[in-house]
């Protein structure tokens, strides 16, 4: 999964792609190198961020989805009248951080279209969710919340083979954390569903090899963890460059045969 920000803002590449013709060729070229499917999303959930009203956030996405018009995409929205828009454009996923928490209608956008979704944890919100985080068992936590929250998203009616599930890499997590959800992925593959790992250059990467104040991680460090999880079973790895977790994921998939 190819990450497409169109936003002023995001951790990594805010502003990047924050421009129509720029975001349709980087969307365009992901699809080239390999993505199976582009993520396009119009606001920020890096730590501290605000919120934005829908409208700012369908002025932002929705020229972007009319010009990847006929590439695999999903939609990177906790918004029902964003994905609702961005189905009718023809996305195929909608990727929501809040797990049907944020939008009451938005279970009934996904149930209606019958596409896919994906379910992320957050302990918190963006704005706090990295103020102190603390669980007693990570893994097991992190794996029960997104259990109930695939009942709940069954409940409203959405297929269940059609939900994924993601344990939120930085998320309202320290670095220890994260990497303990790696190690322990198999807590997470146990729920029976695809499990999606979004780790590419999150800041515990530069903090866990030795910059301790850190914002971002390397190229390098983000396909090292994605062929660790790849290797524990993460079906859907999220990345920003797509070649070379292409490559370095064929290699692996060549060694475990």
């Amino acid at each position: 999964m190819g990450v497409l920000n169109v936003t002023p803002d995001s951790f990594s590449d805010g502003g990047v792609h924050f421009q129509l013709g720029a975001a349709a060729a980087a969307g365009w070229r992901m699809v080239d190198e390999g993505a199976a499917i582009v993520d396009v999303g119009g606001e920020s959930t890096r730590p501290g961020s605000e919120g934005i009203p829908v409208e700012e956030e369908l002025r932002r996405v929705v020229p972007v989805l009319e010009s990847l018009h006929g590439a695999p995409i999903s939609i990177d929205t906790a918004k029902a009248e964003v994905a609702r828009r961005a189905l009718e454009l023809d996305a195929e996923l909608v990727n929501d951080v809040t797990a049907l928490r944020g939008d009451p209608d938005l279970a009934e956008v996904v149930a209606e279209s019958g596409a896919y979704l994906c379910l992320m944890h957050m302990q918190g919100e963006p704005r706090t969710m990295q103020e102190r985080p603390t669980y007693d068992d990570v893994a097991s936590e992190v794996a029960a919340f997104l259990e109930g929250r695939l009942r709940a998203a069954v409940d409203a009616g959405i297929k269940e083979d059609r939900i994924a599930l993601d344990p939120g890499i930085g998320f309202g997590k320290t670095v220890g954390q994260n990497f303990e959800l790696i190690r322990r992925l198999d807590v997470l593959t146990a729920l029976g569903r695809p499990v999606l790992v979004g780790f590419s250059r999150k800041s515990s990467l530069g903090r866990i090899v030795g910059d301790p104040t850190a914002t971002t991680g390397s190229r390098a460090a983000s396909i090292a963890v994605a062929v660790a999880a790849y290797e524990r079973g993460a079906a859907i790895l999220r990345v920003h460059d797509v070649r070379g977790h292409v490559e370095a994921l064929k290699v692996a998939g060549a060694v475990v045969g």
